[in-house]
């Protein structure tokens, strides 16, 4: 047997360790965000539990390589030779997909992945089976592809989302309804009796349910599955009263009842998503093992058709990988959860992801008009009762994006759900569960204002269309490339190898984050001013440019210029108009207290909105003049402005000049020149209304003119607007700092 087949087993192996990198950094986020987001502990503890469920996992994974060797595809109609070229085509597809997913942030579905993956290579290894057989048609193609599981685990992926959804919802209400916001006194009364309930479906689901394989023989299992209905209250009588002993020492029972979803999410990730990272490699290497008794790359591989139980210590092996994978990548693991938290923060802050589309406003829409019909349709009474229990408030003071009731929930009901398709051997995807939970728990718990329901609906189709595109991307991808490793031999083993090496090398070795992404968290009141003064300052300067090269290029009639000051005129606003978005954000990372320095924050951002809103109202109307081929601006209306644009200059040197250096002495004189302007503008609108009577003026290009001259005297109001208050706030700093 040639020495190709022993080199691919090893590229196999290598992809599988990148594998566990890259599938962890994207996978980890489904059992850490609801963990993450409630600040139920540090991340040391969180990753500490989490690691453990880890360990315990992997042992119960066996069961599901079955999916990588035979869930996808007949595997007795290929031969050694196909079966290596098809995995070998999956695994280069997969580390392509992850790798672009991480890169954008987004949480991706590995199990998608995998499971189309296969799809795609399948089906490119059969086509060349067909094609090199006259005696086999297109229409035997469904042969080759194990159709019924392939539409069962398809099927169970999509019911997934949709189950998790409701079950979401639904038991986030009635703990909301129970609790409210205000849980604290009401839960040390029967918190116990809730989290036990929370602690049983963990305990039966998780462990039963999820070590079942492992523990199916012993007769103490076999009782408690005869006796489930008693055995499940026993369990929550048990866990409820240990629960109560605890609480009783001013033990927060939610960060144990947390920590526990924790260690069985992550138990069910192990067990059900292990097989998504090296299932294909460690199928690879069964299949090589039976080939190499035969020494025949001909042979049948009707073994990999088998139960065949995954060697324990290749199981144990990957799980430390995994662990190691999870504690090194801690800040692309947050990176990637904020796509999540994003979503599910409680409150409107006014700064959002996503923004709105049809889609999500007809929704919306939709959801109000179905809400007031119940509103007419249940009593006043009950309503506000129910409204009271939904009134938000951060009793636990962490400023976290949602509390540990939600938290407890999210891992709960995310737990018993992959648990529990573990047991039936469904690749369910826990990306998929996990994030639909969360977005169905965010939705009843009134996460969703109206301020920011449609952006948080369109940040919610993204996801999921994304997960769409991981489909048919991963079908595609791996199409392509089992096509060009089963037809062009071993020169496109290597050239593909390199390829995906390189792409591997770059997923583990991202780029390091720029100074600024990683220090923003820590900025001091200071630092956030500091910014803002910058920001002004280069704003300043780069409207100044901007206004003066617009009105030259409308003069000389330079479209191409034009264009240029449209795209940078937007791109100021649109600076400005996101900062303006993050205002809320930034004003409560400002210490409270400080209240000239807010002040001063909310005045400057307005400012500087409203002047480059101004100044995209000159570009885009003089470059929609040109561009349409209208007339010339005349002689007297070029001088004019030529004259303005000279006083605009004159004012803005001087106030670029007092920003950048904080002396404001001239701030009178700016003050002088800008009357004056205002002046000469009046001025110039009177003799374009006297030459427009006198039929003396183009109409589109008196428009043009009239509206240059009305935003020029905003821009420069604007302009000197936010140089007091400049003043005022360096003024009101020294001013501190002498009293201090």
């Amino acid at each position: 047997m040639s020495e190709i087949y022993t080199v691919i087993v090893g590229i196999l192996g290598i992809l599988a360790v990148s594998g566990l990198f890259v599938g962890v950094t994207n996978d980890a986020v489904n059992f850490l965000n609801s963990a993450l987001g409630s600040k139920a502990a540090s991340m040391r503890t969180i990753l500490l539990v989490a690691s453990v469920g880890i360990v315990i996992g992997v042992v119960t994974s066996s069961g599901m390589m079955e999916v990588a060797r035979s869930g996808m595809f007949n595997p007795q109609l290929f031969t050694f030779h196909e079966v290596m070229m098809l995995y070998l085509g999956v695994m280069f597809a997969n580390v392509i997909l992850l790798g672009l997913y991480n890169s954008w942030g987004l949480p991706t579905s590995t199990t998608v992945s995998l499971i189309f993956c296969l799809l795609g290579s399948a089906v490119a290894v059969s086509v060349y089976k067909i094609s090199n057989d006259p005696a086999v048609g297109v229409g035997s193609l469904s042969e080759y592809i194990n159709s019924s599981r392939a539409m069962g685990v398809v099927s169970a992926i999509l019911l997934s989302v949709v189950i998790a959804f409701t079950c979401g919802s639904i038991l986030m209400y009635v703990s909301r309804l129970i609790f409210s916001f205000r849980y604290t006194t009401l839960f040390r009364r029967f918190g116990s009796l809730w989290c036990g309930i929370s602690l049983t479906a963990v305990v039966y689901f998780a462990v039963f349910k999820g070590l079942r394989s492992l523990l199916s023989g012993y007769a103490f299992v076999q009782l408690i599955e005869k006796h489930l209905l008693l055995s499940l209250t026993v369990c929550w009588i048990i866990c409820s009263l240990l629960l109560f002993f605890i609480q009783r020492f001013k033990v927060n029972i939610l960060r144990i009842t947390i920590l526990s979803g924790v260690f069985a999410l992550s138990l069910a990730f192990a067990g059900n998503d292990l097989v998504n990272f090296i299932g294909v490699p460690v199928a690879g290497f069964d299949a090589y093992s039976f080939a190499r008794t035969t020494g025949d790359p001909q042979m049948l591989m009707t073994p990999l058709a088998e139960n065949v139980p995954a060697n324990l210590s290749i199981l144990l092996m990957a799980g430390i990988i995994m662990i190691v994978a999870l504690w090194a990548s801690k800040e692309a693991v947050l990176r990637v959860t904020q796509t999540e938290l994003s979503l599910s923060a409680q409150g409107d802050d006014g700064q959002e992801q996503y923004a709105s589309s049809v889609f999500s406003r007809t929704l919306v829409r939709i959801a109000l008009n179905i809400n007031n019909g119940i509103e007419r349709i249940v009593p006043a009474k009950v309503r506000a009762a129910a409204g009271k229990r939904f009134e938000y408030e951060d009793v636990e003071h962490s400023g976290a994006p949602y509390d540990m009731i939600r938290a407890t929930v999210n891992l709960t009901t995310s737990a018993l759900l992959i648990s529990l398709a573990t047991s039936l051997k469904l690749p369910l995807s826990t990306t998929y569960v996990c994030f639909m939970v969360a977005m169905g728990s965010s939705l009843a718990d009134r996460a969703w204002g109206r301020e920011s329901a449609v952006y948080r609906i369109s940040g919610v189709m993204t996801v999921i269309a994304g997960w769409f595109v991981t489909a048919l991307g991963g079908f595609l991808i791996s199409f392509i490339v089992g096509l060009v490793l089963i037809y062009g031999g071993t020169v496109t083993v290597i050239v593909v190898t390199v390829l995906c090496g390189w792409i591997v090398f770059r997923n583990c070795f991202p780029k390091k984050n720029k100074p600024g992404e990683t220090e923003a968290k820590t900025e001091t009141n200071n630092d956030i001013i500091a910014t803002l003064r910058s920001d002004v300052g280069r704003t300043m300067e780069s409207a100044t440019k901007i206004y003066d090269r617009t009105l030259i290029a409308v003069l000389k009639e330079n479209r191409k210029v034009l264009r240029d000051m449209v795209k940078e005129s937007n791109d100021l606003f649109y600076q400005s108009r996101d900062r303006k978005y993050a205002l809320l954000p930034t004003l409560k990372r400002l210490q409270s207290g400080d209240v000239n320095t807010a002040h001063y924050y909310v005045q400057v951002v307005d400012y500087l909105n409203e002047m480059t809103k101004a100044l995209v109202h000159i570009t885009r109307p003089a470059f929609e003049h040109i561009d349409n081929n209208h007339e010339g601006l005349s002689v007297e209306q070029t001088r004019d402005l030529m004259a303005i644009n000279d006083d605009v200059e004159a004012i803005y040197r001087r106030i670029n000049l007092m920003l950048r250096d904080g002396d404001f002495t001239d701030i009178e004189l700016v003050l002088s020149l800008r009357d004056q302007l205002f002046e000469s503008i009046a001025e110039a609108i009177k003799s374009e209304l006297t030459r427009i009577n006198e039929a003396k003026s183009n109409t589109k290009a008196s428009m043009l003119y009239l509206t240059i001259l009305t935003e020029t005297k905003n821009m420069v109001l604007q302009s000197r607007n936010l140089l007091k208050s400049q003043q005022y706030f360096l003024k009101h700093r020294t001013e501190k700092k002498w009293i201090k």
